[in-house]
């Protein structure tokens, strides 16, 4: 295992970076389609979806959501409950394949979760230790044959985790790198083509961390005070991907201020604007206010030829009522923000 520790020279630029900063870019606004279930109750409970695309029949995709207090949810595309998986406090969840993993801070270890496509039953593997205390983020790539988990930690730390699909029936993956950001990190998501990891420092921005070459120092992808659309917390992101390693899109929660910031998927990380996702007049289904986490797909679902964005939704309608995911035709966020 190498591991990368520069925390001192970065301090002064994260504590430079507190509060929101003035957003005056393009600001494009699109509406939920659908909408999950809620997850009944009060409290901060939904956090973090990943989308599972049944490949065989993609109008029988998954969906799973993290509910904070209990564990991961399972849902069918049309927003319906199909599973609770009661296995602890997990934070985020990604995947992979038909393998997803979770941060599950109640044990302190990863998840891992087995998904049928036969049955589109999810099922619990097991666990195995980080050896660090809380993880919080959580994200899922694959190099080659190799499955790769990167869990984030509140002090800035990052592991780096790999494993076969042997070792991950065995729950025994190696850590394979570990690197240090200043200061909380959650949000991250792997850019397996171009083999790089995109991280969220909450206060601060977005870092890209080089896989290729463990001597490479992050890079910054976008910070607060650039004032590009991030506001203190930073949180979810993930990748649509287009036809090659040099097109699609980074997008990222704003969370304090109700948005979404998307970036070029490549250097130099151009930002393209930010979205909000408001009332569906139409359906009656509600906006979207305090993200933390997303996921976003972009094989072709039905009647989303472009895929899919799912959003957490703080308010539903009420502050930390009912919370749950909603979701976004990507072609609409295309089409506002005229990508290509």
């Amino acid at each position: 295992m190498r591991s990368t520790y520069w925390l001192a020279a970065l301090v002064p630029l994260a504590a430079c970076a507190t509060g929101p900063a003035p957003y005056t870019g393009v600001t494009a606004t699109v509406v939920a389609m659908n909408e999950t279930d809620p997850m009944k109750g009060e409290g901060d409970l939904a956090d973090d979806p990943a989308i599972w695309v049944n490949t065989s029949d993609p109008a029988s995709s998954l969906i799973l959501g993290t509910n904070k207090d209990e564990g991961v949810y399972v849902y069918a595309l049309d927003g319906g409950e199909l599973q609770e998986l009661p296995v602890g406090q997990v934070n985020n969840v990604d995947l992979r394949g038909n393998i997803a993993v979770a941060s599950n801070d109640s044990h302190n270890v990863i998840s891992w979760f087995d998904i049928n496509p036969e049955t589109l039953a999810v099922s619990h593997i097991g666990n195995s230790p980080t050896g660090k205390e809380e993880p919080y983020g959580i994200c899922a790539g694959m190099t080659g044959e190799t499955y790769k988990a990167a869990v984030t930690f509140k002090d800035g730390t990052i592991q780096i985790w790999s494993a076969t699909w042997e070792t991950v029936n065995s729950l025994s993956p190696s850590l394979d790198r570990v690197v240090k950001l200043p200061s909380q990190l959650e949000g991250c998501v792997f850019d397996d083509a171009n083999n790089r990891l995109f991280v969220g420092e909450e206060a601060f921005g977005v870092w890209a961390v080089d896989l290729k070459d463990e001597t490479a120092e992050p890079v910054i992808v976008d910070t607060i005070a650039a004032a590009n659309g991030l506001v203190e917390d930073v949180e979810g992101m993930s990748l649509w991907i287009g036809d090659d390693a040099d097109s699609g899109y980074l997008v990222v929660s704003a969370q304090a201020a109700d948005r979404y910031v998307v970036y070029d998927r490549v250097p130099p990380f151009a930002p393209r604007g930010a979205f909000t996702i408001v009332d569906n007049e139409a359906t009656g289904i509600g906006g979207v206010t305090h993200t933390d986490g997303l996921d976003i797909s972009s094989a072709p679902l039905p009647g989303l030829p472009a895929g899919l964005l799912i959003v957490q939704d703080d308010a539903n309608p009420v502050s930390e009522i009912n919370q749950n995911f909603k979701m976004v035709d990507w072609t609409a966020i295309s089409e506002a923000l005229d990508l290509n």
